[in-house]
This record gives structure tokens, C-alpha cells and sequence, in this order.
């Protein structure tokens, strides 16, 4: 059984059709790559998924179990992240507090102990803090523990938001465009750290334009246009397909 599945999946806003009967399935361990022109309905495929939009008709399972209707913060507990186009960064706080705050779904919520601030909360936020730090140095944010958010440059900050996304210790991850905006080398340090969170067991799925990106890292990928699946298959597969070529190039080409 595939981890995820999604059936037949369609949203209408009024007139406009933004995704019309899409159906894949994703298996554990593996990058999985959704790409397609401007416009194609990939942020809002992900949008489903993650229980930011209800969709009009269709089915999405993980595990098996239904899970469209269902909030982000439940699908969050059952091991989905998710990275956003737009940095999502609280700039007021530390780079190690914004990735302290991805865990909140597992910590106590028992707020008598936060006020009373017993020895077995302050262990927790000490181990915590530690966890935290070890996360930015997986993502390759070492030097920047004791740092502020606002003092950390773009492409730094686009590696918080995934060191963020990884304390909440998923299953799954979704990354919308890790690399949009980066310079050529942080979009390799972004190319890396994706393969390097796929290696530790955790299903990627990308939304990005960067192609070359998309084909050295993707095991699978699924071609979006008009909100419909284009084709869906290996890189090379999808990137000898007629009709891919057609969509980004023009028939012509």
C-alpha cells in the first residue's frame, strides 16, 4: 500500500476548475516531484492535501485512512509538514525558537506546569533547545544557533523553514519551491539537504521550477497543466513526453 493516495481529486472555485480529477499515488522513501507552467494548480494541489482547502470531490488517503475534510494541525500529528512559497519565519524571535516552535504538536500542554515551571518542563525545554540544534546543523545552519531570524540572509532563512518543518518529526514533507529566489549556490545547498532528508526516510514531496533540480533529485514526478495530470512517470519518461514539451514550450516545439 502506497503512503499516500489521492483519487479523482477536484476543486472548483466558482467557474474556475483549479485541479479536475487528478489521481497518483506516492510510495514511502522517495522524492516525489509535482511541477507544471504558471498557473497549473500545484500550490493548490498541496493546499488539499494538507488540509488547507477542502476539495470539491475526490479522495486522499494516507495510510489508508480518508484524510480530506481533515485540518492541517491533525494532518500535522499524523506526520505531515509543509513548507510555504512565502517564508513563514517570526522575525522577532531566534532562528533556533522559530525551529523550536515546528515540535509544539508533541510537547505538554498542561498549562499549570508552564506556570509553575516544574524541573521536568524546564529538562523538556532544555532537550528541546538541543533537538532544535541539531536540527540547523543538519540543514547545514550550524553557525547560526545563536542567531537572530532578521540577522539571517534569504536563502538561510528558506533552510529554517525546513529545519522548522522537521521538528515536528514527519512522515511526510512538502517543500512549495524551497529554491524560489535562491542564487545558484543555495539552490545546490537546497538540492543537497532535500536528498539528504529523503536518505533519512522521509517522503519528499516538491513543488519547484528549478528542472534541473526536479530531475537530479526526483525519483518520480507528476506534470500539472490546467489543473489536470498531464503525465506522471520517471524524469526521463516526462521529459521525452510530447505533451510536456508542448506545455512548456508551445506545440510548435
Amino acid at each position: 500500500m502506497s503512503l499516500l493516495e489521492v483519487k479523482d481529486l477536484s476543486i472548483h472555485f466558482g467557474g474556475v476548475k483549479a485541479v479536475q480529477n487528478v489521481s497518483f499515488s506516492i510510495d514511502s522513501g522517495i522524492v516525489y516531484s509535482v511541477i507544471g507552467p504558471n498557473g497549473a494548480g500545484k500550490t493548490t494541489l498541496f493546499n488539499l492535501i494538507t488540509g488547507v482547502y477542502t476539495p470539491t470531490s475526490g479522495e486522499i488517503r494516507l495510510d489508508g485512512e480518508i484524510i480530506q475534510g481533515k485540518s492541517p494541525d491533525e494532518l500535522a500529528r499524523r506526520g505531515m509538514a509543509r513548507t510555504f512559497q512565502n517564508l513563514q519565519i517570526c522575525m522577532n524571535m531566534s532562528a533556533i525558537e522559530n525551529v523550536m516552535v515546528g515540535a509544539h504538536l508533541r510537547l505538554d500542554r498542561n498549562l499549570f506546569k508552564a506556570m509553575l515551571r516544574l524541573p521536568a518542563l524546564k529538562r523538556r525545554d532544555q532537550a528541546l533547545r538541543e533537538e532544535a540544534a541539531g536540527l540547523m546543523e543538519f540543514v547545514g545552519l550550524g553557525e547560526y544557533v545563536g542567531a537572530r531570524a532578521d540577522a539571517m540572509s534569504y536563502g538561510a532563512l528558506k533552510r529554517l523553514e525546513i529545519a522548522r518543518a522537521l521538528a515536528m518529526k514527519p512522515r511526510l514533507i512538502f517543500l512549495d519551491e524551497p529554491a524560489a529566489g535562491l542564487n545558484p549556490k543555495e539552490t545546490q545547498e537546497v538540492d543537497h539537504l532535500v536528498r539528504k532528508v529523503a536518505d533519512s526516510g522521509i517522503t519528499v514531496v516538491l513543488v519547484e521550477h528549478d528542472m534541473k533540480m526536479v530531475m537530479n533529485l526526483s525519483d518520480r514526478i507528476l506534470v500539472l497543466d490546467y489543473g489536470r495530470k498531464l503525465a506522471e512517470g520517471t524524469g526521463q519518461e516526462v521529459r521525452g513526453n510530447p505533451d510536456v514539451i508542448a506545455a512548456y514550450l508551445g506545440t510548435h516545439a
